[in-house]
């Protein structure tokens, strides 16, 4: 019945050694796209876990005789909000198949053995080797159900042909030639396979087999679908490169500002180099700072000494800078922090304009979150970022909101006399302002906590530990009024009411990123985006206005930024997910990637969205240390009588940690 090869693995393929892995289990995946190096096969490794030391996969030859295996080589107890050693492969299609594999788990402690139907890293079923003998568990987002057990006797010391047959609603389990249990179960109706466990295990082989009216469906679904793609990439504008600056040696990772240096309608971008210092990311400091036309790659200053080693594209935080006419006098500012100051340069030389020194770090280290090692690092503070606000209530935001990493939050005006200071538990990564009551000041929302423009604390959420990632704050749903989109690590991706009312929660992996569009003009409201990248990374839902889930799917790489994109000005918002020509480009609401990437060689390690020809319509910059493109639409915007023009972020408030948002406008042309 089964006897259609859909897939086969002996690993001879693989050379002895780990299965590629960031051996820094770094942060750089959440918004770079920082692919593995090395050979991967057909497998995928979609775990992202910064407490892991070493690689999870190995390629080993434990008979001594040339026989490759892949070897799950790490100990990990199951956790609620957390997810084990996963290698995935196979495609999401498959339905009715058979998975045979001959595998050798070597401890009968905790569970190891495969995963079908797999869908995500948190949506699948799991047959597992137990002490007792064999289970089938269903995996559901924080939930792990047992389904089913059966006692039997295995060993250790040999290996076992474990065939697992999807049919239907029914999981059918056979242990070397004899059927040993089936169970039934609606969840799932398709998916991939994994390698999935928490003890050593070697795996000799697979196979993954069908029939051939599975075959048939198959090769009729993907026809389908490869005929919808192409019938939409139709209509839309593709990328066309528009430009490429050569970045010498000032190249950076996600450390670049836009603005208007010489106050004319000329665009520039600055970009930051830094240097680490005491311990990983938590204290790193600007060393270069250039100034770079956008329109013809000449550099207009440069500050520090610039340097070219990877180290520089390797930080995995934000860098203390922002551009922003802060003194309205029609010329951008550079603002920036360096070597305890805090300095506004003059945007067409870069020469310092004013300075002040960072406040001093007062509190015992004990009594604030985030400080390593129980000491202070430095006696003035280290600003981890800052963005623009306006709680001061004048016409235009001039007031500076600096923090430290975790734990405070300094305001002051433009003249640097100190507004006030928020300390209480935990910042987060990026601080909304927001005026929610229309009297001209902002409040201001950092992590869990609401505090008013005198900076008190207004409300906060009930919830301790982790942090908020991103905000997005707005018209989400017409129903409401303005409300607060969020996501926070594993404490979950959450909708509320500017007074704290917890309108949807819903815990769906680690929520690293969060976006909100008119990802589908059809429905009501507007659409959220989330993804997720500790533990379970590359997960992205799609939920509607309400919080709801419409959608979801694992990108089998790392790096999407899914910011929203005004591409063709028809008002409906693409998402980026990164410049990568093999998982990146413009997607559309339902998923499928409308706009790819060109392979012609662009960097892909960055991307970011803004409109740099005038149209209003968005362009897309990619770069990495050594170029940077631009790229445009392939066709003219058509005419039209009225012209789409979304509220988009400020990208006087850059940062690596803000949540992204299109709210549709409408002017007349």
């Amino acid at each position: 019945m089964y006897d259609v090869l859909l897939f086969s693995e002996d690993f001879s393929s693989f050379p002895l050694g780990p299965f590629p892995f960031d051996s820094e289990h770094s942060a750089m995946g959440e918004y770079h796209y920082y692919p593995e190096t090395g050979y991967k096969g057909q497998w995928h490794d979609p775990i992202a876990n910064y407490n892991y030391k070493g690689p999870s996969w190995v390629v080993t030859n434990p008979l001594m005789d040339g026989t490759h295996m892949m070897e799950l080589s790490r100990i990990q107890e199951p956790v609620e909000k957390g997810t084990l050693p996963t290698l995935v492969s196979g495609d999401t299609r498959w339905r009715d198949c058979q998975l045979t594999v001959h595998l050798r788990p070597l401890s009968k402690d905790l569970f190891s053995g495969v995963l079908v139907r797999y869908q995500t890293s948190l949506r699948h079923y799991g047959v597992f080797f137990t002490k007792e003998g064999l289970e089938v568990q269903k995996v559901d987002l924080t939930e792990r159900t047992i389904l089913k057990t059966a006692a039997i006797d295995w060993s250790t010391q040999e290996f076992q042909n474990l065939v697992v047959t999807t049919t239907g609603t029914v999981i059918t389990v056979c242990l070397n030639g004899r059927e040993v249990m089936s169970v039934e179960d609606d969840r799932y109706s398709h998916g991939a396979i994994a390698l999935c466990g928490c003890m050593p295990t070697q795996y000799a082989t697979l196979e993954v087999k069908a029939t051939q009216a599975e075959q048939d469906r198959l090769t009729e679904q993907k026809a389908n679908e490869q005929k919808r793609i192409h019938e939409k990439r139709t209509l839309y504008p593709q990328l066309k490169a528009d430009r490429k600056i050569d970045l010498k040696n000032y190249g950076a990772g996600r450390q670049i500002r836009f603005g208007h240096l010489t106050g004319t309608d000329e665009l520039f971008f600055v970009m930051a180099q830094h240097q680490r210092r005491v311990y990983k990311d938590r204290y790193p400091v600007i060393s270069c700072l250039t100034a770079v036309s956008l329109a013809t790659g000449t550099i207009l200053w440069q500050l520090g000494e610039p340097r070219q080693d990877d180290d520089v594209a390797q930080l995995t935080t934000d860098l203390p800078f922002q551009v922003y006419d802060i003194d309205n006098d029609g010329v951008d500012e550079v603002i920036a922090s360096w070597d305890f100051k805090l300095f506004i340069l003059d945007g067409r030389t870069g020469e310092v304009k004013k300075q002040m020194d960072t406040p001093p770090n007062e509190e015992p280290a004990d009594d604030l979150c985030g400080v390593e090692f129980g000491h202070h690092a430095f006696e003035h503070l280290n600003i981890d970022a800052i963005r623009i606000v306006n709680v001061t209530g004048k016409s235009r935001p001039t007031d500076l909101l600096i923090k430290d990493r975790y734990a405070r939050l300094w305001i002051y005006d433009d003249r640097f006399n100190l507004v006030w200071k928020f300390t209480h538990n935990n910042t987060g990564h990026f601080p909304y302002a927001y005026d929610f009551n229309g009297d001209g000041k902002d409040e201001i929302f950092s992590c869990y906590n609401m505090i008013d423009c005198e900076g008190n604390l207004q409300w906060e959420l009930p919830i301790a530990i982790d942090h908020t990632d991103e905000i997005v704050i707005g018209p989400i749903d017409p129903d409401h009024g303005e409300l607060i989109a969020i996501v926070s690590g594993w404490e979950g991706f959450m909708l509320l009411k500017p007074d704290g009312t917890i309108l949807k929660r819903t815990i769906n992996g680690h929520g690293q990123r969060i976006s909100v569009g008119n990802y589908l003009p059809d429905n009501k409201g507007l659409e959220i985006l989330t993804t997720t990248y500790w533990g379970s990374q590359g997960i992205l839902y799609m939920h509607n206005c309400k919080g709801e889930e419409l959608w979801s799917r694992e990108l089998r790489c790392n790096g999407a930024v899914i910011a929203p994109v005004n591409w063709d000005g028809s008002g409906q918002d693409l998402v980026l997910l990164s410049a990568s020509t093999e998982h990146g480009g413009l997607m559309d609401g339902e998923g499928d990637t409308v706009v790819p990437f060109p392979d012609d060689g662009h960097p892909e390690l960055c991307c970011e969205v803004l409109d740099i020809t005038g149209d209003e319509r968005d362009e897309i910059v990619v770069w990495d240390l050594k170029s940077l493109w631009v790229y445009t639409q392939d066709r003219a915007k058509p005419e039209s009588g009225k012209t789409y023009l979304p509220i988009k972020y400020p990208h006087y408030n850059a940062s690596n940690y803000r949540g992204e948002f299109c709210f549709p406008r409408w002017i007349e042309s």
